[in-house]
């Protein structure tokens, strides 16, 4: 399981937890649903931050290593385009003139 699947199942069952004890310790009545959810998700927020800590540092450490690997490859001219550079690839192969079209 990848770091940032991890750390948002974490963070969503933090939250559920926080929802649930708030909703144990009282906060029941339809009138303080608002109350509760924004509750837990402070709650949760701060839970998470200390408690995730070692999650989000690996995601954080997966994603600098892709950008690394994505920034050598290109500096090394490897065959590594993006998709967006084979569209505008193509794009400019299709509007080549003498290329059949006859407009």
């Amino acid at each position: 399981m990848n770091a940032f699947l991890r750390y948002t199942v974490l963070r969503i069952l933090i939250f559920f937890g926080c929802l649930m004890l708030l909703w144990l310790l009282g906060l029941r009545a339809e009138s303080e649903r608002l109350l509760l959810v924004v509750g837990a998700a402070l709650l949760s927020m701060v839970v998470s931050f200390f408690a995730l800590k070692r999650f989000r540092e690996d995601y954080s450490a997966q994603v600098a290593t892709t950008l690394e690997r994505r920034t050598s490859r290109r500096a090394h001219g490897g065959h590594g385009g993006s998709d967006e550079d084979a569209e505008d690839e193509e794009a400019a192969r299709r509007a080549a003139p003498g290329d059949g079209d006859f407009r």
